[in-house]
């Protein structure tokens, strides 16, 4: 008899396939569910390679436009960045993707849903909290933290051997010396030979940004245009090419940041969990957009409201990033986030050049800026430094 139903996070690679199959073994219904949310893969081949697995039901659900509203443009509200540098790219894309694991959970009448996060990460907690938010009732089967899962399986080597035994079809490429997850947001690398944090990321590691030494000679001067703190329009001033969709505005923003080699960072962070890890992060659009943000919040925001912003900007990135979005602290600070942008609107003009943003200007109907008031040219005002 079946011990019932789960849906399983599934990404199409070997861990996951293998925990397809062991959950098989265990006795439970699988139903695969794989998210797009802007990752390089071939969606068909993973269908059938789930199929053929034994699935009882597999489901790729296209989540590119929710993930850029619902989950990137809030973080860019923001200006979320967890300790000064990481802006989040894995953290907010976790609830997405289990967001609609439980939907089709409890669509699929699914008691269980799993996931293969190892025990040693942030994305087992991120993934948990937000099933367990949203579907109070279901229960978690995370393998990695099982004895009789992780003592049968201590390395690679024994993922391969179970795969060979079991007709998994197992990668015929050999695996890079680090371990890399993809999406809309960004690529982040971690684990392998950057676990020496001495290590220099070799060249060929970037996949989404160009080195800077090799982008062009020339910039891209685009034109942002922001409505109550997200973007709505870009234009590239350099071509004329505009963009007014979210998922094209930042697709778009990931192109351009890419050729010019923008958003790459190498950093040691401090896991939720309680240890540090290094981790190697490209984000193009990314911290474009946070440059831009950045600009128009400081020329249309209340000083005061901006400070008590910016602590608010930090204590969210901190919850992201310990995967508490849907908590309520989480949803009531996205809530304060979202009233203080209602003023955040107008257009930035930026340059992007051989890995950096450039400001160059910016426009806005609700400014705050008094030329008149600052410039020396009225009676009896005395010319001093700005700061």
């Amino acid at each position: 008899m079946s011990k019932g139903t789960v849906v399983l996070a599934y990404s199409g690679g070997l861990d996951t396939s293998c925990i397809l199959v062991w959950l098989k073994e265990q006795g439970y219904d699988v139903i695969a569910f794989l998210a797009n949310i802007g990752q390089s893969e071939d969606f068909d081949a993973a269908r059938k390679k789930a199929e053929n697995l034994g699935a009882k039901k597999v489901f790729i659900d296209d989540l590119r436009a929710e993930f850029v509203t619902d989950f990137i443009w809030p973080a860019v509200q923001a200006n979320a960045i967890y300790e000064d540098r990481y802006l989040l790219g894995t953290s907010i894309a976790r609830p997405c993707i289990a967001r609609r694991q439980v939907e089709i959970a409890r669509r699929e009448g699914a008691q269980f849903v799993s996931h293969g996060a190892t025990g040693k990460g942030n994305d087992q907690i991120r993934f948990e909290l937000t099933c367990y938010a949203l579907y109070p009732e279901v229960k978690v089967i995370s393998p990695w933290r099982i004895p009789e899962f992780y003592n049968s399986f201590k390395g690679r080597k024994d993922l391969m051997e179970y795969a060979e035994k079991h007709g998994i079809p197992v990668p015929v490429t050999p695996k890079a010396p680090w371990s890399m997850d993809a999406n809309l947001m960004h690529i982040s690398y971690e684990s392998g030979i950057l676990e020496n944090p001495k290590t220099h990321a070799p060249g060929d590691l970037y996949l989404m940004t160009k080195n800077p030494e090799d982008s062009p000679s020339t910039s891209d001067v685009l034109e942002i245009q922001f409505k109550n703190g997200v973007p709505v329009k870009v234009t590239n001033m350099t071509d004329g090419h505009s963009k007014d969709s979210a998922l094209d505005i930042f697709s778009y923003l990931n192109e351009i940041g890419g050729k010019h080699g923008v958003g790459r960072i190498d950093i040691v962070e401090n896991r939720f969990i309680g240890m540090k890890s290094r981790g190697i992060y490209e984000t193009p659009g990314g911290t474009i957009l946070l440059k831009a943000h950045l600009d128009i919040e400081t020329f249309t925001m209340d000083k005061e409201v901006r400070r008590i912003k910016q602590g608010l900007g930090v204590r969210i990135s901190e919850l992201i990033y310990n995967g508490f979005w849907y908590s309520p602290e989480g949803e009531y600070l996205r809530h304060c986030i979202a009233k203080s942008q209602e003023n955040v609107e107008g257009k930035v003009q930026l340059s992007v050049f051989k890995g950096q943003v450039y400001i160059l200007g910016r426009e806005s109907p609700k400014s705050l800026y008094n030329e008149e008031l600052v410039s020396s040219t009225l009676p009896h005002v005395h010319q001093s430094a700005c700061c």
